[in-house]
């Protein structure tokens, strides 16, 4: 998938502020530090789309960015970050959890999980979350330059066997290195093959 234009939309501090419904939405979630920005200006090609801080939990806001006019990608609040009150906190986490659960257009959401760690109950419980709720989702392991090859492989094999009994088929996994520009290509195919999917079943309902 090629990318002809990336722009920034519109932030939103809860669903009833989102913007329309008419574009396949890709949101990207994870820990705070997990890379998340970094990543999301990886995958437009803009080395400025999302910011980038040194601050943990900077992205407060659901922000939306329209890609090639035809779809959103999504950059959502970190969870778990410890420099916001604790009642904002708790109301952007509940703004992410409602644009999870009742977004209409959300195709996909991208979960990431840094790949130099092993398992994070903060994430562990997350995935779980996804997955009661019926989120559809892929795992993408970020920060794979950090470690070593072997230790990335042992990180995800220990994650995927504590969250196998949640879920009767694991969910697709992906890895990427925003250093080493690893995994862009990955990525966006995904969200090609999901936009085409999408048009695909529209075409085939209509009369």
């Amino acid at each position: 998938m090629n990318i002809s234009s990336s722009q920034f939309e519109c932030s939103a501090p809860d669903l009833d502020s989102c913007p329309d419904e008419s574009l396949p939405e890709f949101a990207f979630i994870g820990r705070s530090n997990v890379g998340k920005s970094s990543l999301l200006n990886m995958l437009s090609g803009k080395r400025d789309l999302a910011r980038v801080s040194t601050v943990p939990g900077f992205t407060k806001l659901i922000n939306f960015f329209k890609m090639s006019g035809t779809w959103r990608l999504v950059d959502l609040p970190g969870y778990g970050f410890a420099q916001v009150a604790r009642k904002d906190k708790a109301r952007f986490n509940d703004a992410v959890s409602e644009y999870l659960a009742n977004r209409p257009n959300l195709n996909l959401v991208f979960a990431l999980i840094d790949s130099s760690l092993p398992p994070q109950k903060i994430d562990l419980e997350f995935v779980e979350w996804l997955g009661d709720n019926s989120v559809p989702f892929v795992l993408v392991f970020t920060k794979t330059d950090r470690v070593t090859p072997v230790k990335v492989q042992a990180n995800i094999t220990a994650f995927t066997g504590l969250i196998s009994e949640m879920f009767e088929a694991l969910p697709d996994i992906f890895t990427c290195s925003v250093t080493a520009r690893q995994g862009r290509a990955e990525l966006l195919a995904v969200i090609g093959e999901a936009i085409a999917a999408e048009k695909a079943a529209a075409g085939s309902t209509e009369p």
